[in-house]
């Protein structure tokens, strides 16, 4: 009777959790989404609610070690939203996919609460063994459209993917990263403010290579001036190579 009792407690507390992630799930959209207007329109209309609710259902499967069962829901999944989340993933709750058409989650990736993902991302593996393969990202984190994350790397925490990075080194916290291969633009070594919204201003980016023409051109500026000061000050010599001496001989 009391380990009836017990596993029914047990029940209750897998249930509560289990709708406390859900109702994470859907407020996360409100939050991050303008065009969400209400429940029923996001239970009907966003296959990355859709995509995560079902990688849940495989990843029960899959942490019991019903491996096919976990891949069957995955695939059913991938063919009805055009996100393919493995079942063995770990992503936390409030997780976030917009629009989310080609989305790709490896097996071993491990993502934090409240992560935003643009369509177009790639957590990718870069090796056949069967090891942490994927990448880690971070609590808070920003990945804009159609960025690449590959390798066993870490996207530390409120940091920001620019739209088609590909990101192949470690990410500290409160930064940004833009280009090919992504570079790290710290936001000022400061933390992020928490607004009480989450950070979607991917777009809002530094130019690393305007910046370095720009610093380009500044040093091309400096060096001009110092040959004009140059000149000036052995213009009489060269005025002197140029015609000969003019002066009175003997001196």
């Amino acid at each position: 009777m009391t380990q009836s009792l017990h596993l029914t407690r047990f029940q209750k507390e897998a249930a509560f959790r289990m709708f406390k992630t859900l109702r994470s799930d859907i407020n996360s959209i409100f939050d991050r989404d303008p065009a969400a207007r209400s429940v029923a329109e996001i239970l009907l209309c966003y296959p990355g609610l859709h995509a995560i609710w079902m990688y849940r259902v495989s990843h029960w499967f899959w942490s019991r070690r019903f491996y096919l069962i976990g891949r069957c829901v995955s695939h059913l999944a991938r063919w009805l939203t055009g996100i393919e989340i493995h079942p063995g993933a770990q992503i936390g709750a409030g997780f976030f996919i917009d629009h989310g058409m080609g989305v790709v989650i490896g097996e071993t990736s491990e993502i934090g609460d409240f992560v935003t993902l643009y369509h177009g991302v790639t957590l990718g593996g870069v090796s056949w063994r069967k090891e942490k393969r994927h990448p880690t990202v971070g609590n808070h984190v920003v990945v804009g459209v159609g960025a690449k994350i590959l390798g066993p790397i870490t996207v530390g925490d409120h940091s920001r993917i620019g739209a088609n990075s590909v990101v192949v080194k470690d990410v500290p916290p409160n930064s940004v990263v833009v280009g090919v291969p992504g570079r790290v633009t710290s936001q000022d070594g400061k933390k992020v403010q928490e607004t009480g919204h989450e950070d979607l201003q991917h777009n809002v980016l530094h130019d690393v290579t305007m910046e370095a023409m720009q610093r380009l051109n500044a040093r091309l500026a400096t060096l001009e001036k110092e040959i004009t000061g140059l000149r000036e000050e052995y213009r009489e010599e060269d005025q002197v190579l140029i015609n000969g001496y003019t002066g009175p001989w003997g001196i």
